[in-house]
């Protein structure tokens, strides 16, 4: 191999050695700008006579991990196919690399292309990659101290946002049902309600929640009442609220689990609860106790007043004492044998059975409770499970599709076979969902499936969130642009992509208006 110490004089004559640049950044910081990083590796490369082919960039990406940097992804795929068509792989340091937690990580990344014969230079680092002991005992050390400085960026990320839990303010999530997002500037002063996918944009800024409309906030109260005074169970409430044809915020029917939410969440008795799941260092999420539970009582506006909270808490938890650990378990038996598979949701929507909430508080967990009835949940289950939501949601999806168009001004066929639809005959749309996957290291991704046999114009992605629950965002897919037969979207993806991207399907109903111009004289 060349010594990259050669001077570019000493080079004269020969063909340089061909090297691509990686950058990343995790935020704006000026510090570890790309065009800084550049910089630093332009001026290393020409000192030692290296030319530079091409830049792979990581911009906004978190060094955590692989998942999500989609240009190391394909700069390592380069390099394992035995193709690349260069020598070095230029970085600005140890830290743009990666702040992998288990400093082994980016090690073993780094013998990949060691192994195809590419050797990798940290162009801002004291001490040059060429194996020696001191330059590997240093890289360790670099390697361990990146990673350490994620975690305590986190530890100090989380103390400051249980303080601002216990200031009062909202830590992220919808709002829900009767509630609404107020933004607030640093003196408290309101700013504007937030609507659904809009997050503050000034860091000073703050989040509260506020009631929402008249009509929601009594929807709630009669909820509570309907519960608490008329004895009526939550799956008679939400009937009822069907037949009077209101919706949830969500646009969805009410369900035994929507109406048990409300009754069970203490947002509506304006208290500000943080930390019940645990998703910390982008590992896998976790489900704390209530004793690690970050709270503050009484610092949103109340929906609904004590009193009748705790009627509606007292309610709920009489209703399983009525139960024995062996009567509960017994349930649990045979909705197993009933669904094939167990899970929250599925308790929750059993009209039978008591909440899942009650085998939590009961046996601790439901993890736990899944294993004294002989039930392992795993990812073949949870993606029946799922499937099987699915197969539900969609005719309620193309409904709701159809509907907006129609409210449009736009004239919809629908194809009773494949639900293609033909807009004001001039172009067909065909409407997917997409559930929610989570990696092994605990990111969100997405497959798209883009059916090529129905040939439709545009095809309408909807995400769902992590729950698969509800839509997270919506995209726009016209056929003249995307070709593929799949894709797979992560929570952010290249402008290619999110440029098809919204948070509302509005521009797609707007496809189907029509205007009316005036005769001509």
């Amino acid at each position: 191999m060349r010594n990259v110490r050669t001077s570019a004089t000493e080079e004269e004559g020969r063909v340089p050695t061909r090297a691509v640049a990686y950058v990343r950044m995790s935020t704006d910081h000026q510090k570890y700008s790309t065009e800084n990083q550049l910089a630093v590796i332009r001026r290393y490369a020409e000192r030692r006579a290296i030319q530079v082919i091409r830049n792979y960039e990581d911009a906004g990406k978190s060094g955590l991990r692989l998942d999500g940097r989609d240009a190391l992804q394909s700069l390592m795929r380069f390099v394992k196919s035995g193709q690349a068509d260069f020598e070095f792989i230029l970085v600005y340091d140890v830290s743009r690399w990666g702040r992998f937690q288990n400093a082994d990580e980016g090690a073993y990344y780094e013998h990949e292309c060691a192994r195809a014969g590419i050797t990798i230079h940290y162009c801002a680092e004291q001490f040059e990659n060429d194996g020696s002991i001191g330059s590997s005992l240093l890289k360790t050390v670099k390697r361990v101290m990146a990673g350490e400085y994620s975690r305590e960026l986190s530890v100090k990320v989380f103390a400051g946002q249980c303080r601002l839990v216990e200031l009062g303010f909202r830590q992220g999530g919808t709002p829900g049902f009767g509630l609404r997002r107020l933004l607030i500037d640093e003196a408290r002063n309101p700013k504007g309600t937030l609507n659904f996918g809009e997050r503050k944009g000034l860091q000073n800024d703050r989040v509260v929640l506020v009631p929402g409309p008249p009509q929601e906030v009594e929807t709630v109260r009669h909820i509570y009442r309907a519960f608490v005074e008329r004895g009526m169970r939550e799956i008679e409430i939400a009937e009822e609220l069907n037949r009077k044809q209101i919706l949830t915020d969500l646009g969805r029917k009410w369900t035994r689990g929507t109406v048990h939410q409300i009754l069970t969440n203490e947002k509506y008795l304006g208290n500000n609860i943080y930390n019940r799941i645990s998703f910390k260092l982008k590992q896998r999420r976790i489900a704390n106790p209530p004793d690690m539970w970050i709270r503050s009582d009484g610092v949103f506006k109340s929906l609904v007043d004590a009193e009748t909270f705790e009627k509606a808490r007292l309610l709920i938890e009489e209703r399983s004492r009525r139960f024995s650990d062996e009567d509960l378990l017994e349930l649990l038996k045979k909705l197993l044998r009933d669904q094939g598979a167990l899970s929250g949701l599925i308790i929750d929507e059993c009209d039978d059975m008591p909440s899942s909430s009650v085998y939590r508080s009961r046996f601790g967990s439901l993890v736990r409770a899944y294993k004294l009835v002989g039930f392992t949940p795993n990812r073949d289950y949870r993606y029946i499970e799922i499937n099987r939501l699915l197969r539900r949601m969609h005719p309620q999806v193309m409904t709701d599709v159809v509907d907006g168009l129609h409210r449009a001004g736009g004239k919809v066929e629908r194809s009773s076979s494949n639900d293609l639809l033909t807009i004001n005959s001039e172009f067909t749309a065909s409407v997917v969902v997409a559930r929610a996957r989570f990696t092994p290291a605990g990111a969100i991704r997405w497959q798209i499936r883009l059916d090529t046999g129905l040939l439709p114009d545009v095809t309408v992605a909807i995400r769902l969130d992590a729950d698969n629950r509800k839509p997270y965002d919506f995209y726009l897919l016209p056929s003249i642009d995307i070709t593929t037969p799949r894709l797979r979207l992560a929570e952010r993806n290249a402008l290619s992509l999110d440029a098809y991207r919204f948070e509302t399907l509005d521009f797609f109903f707007g496809l189907a208006a029509r205007s009316q111009f005036a005769e001509a004289a």
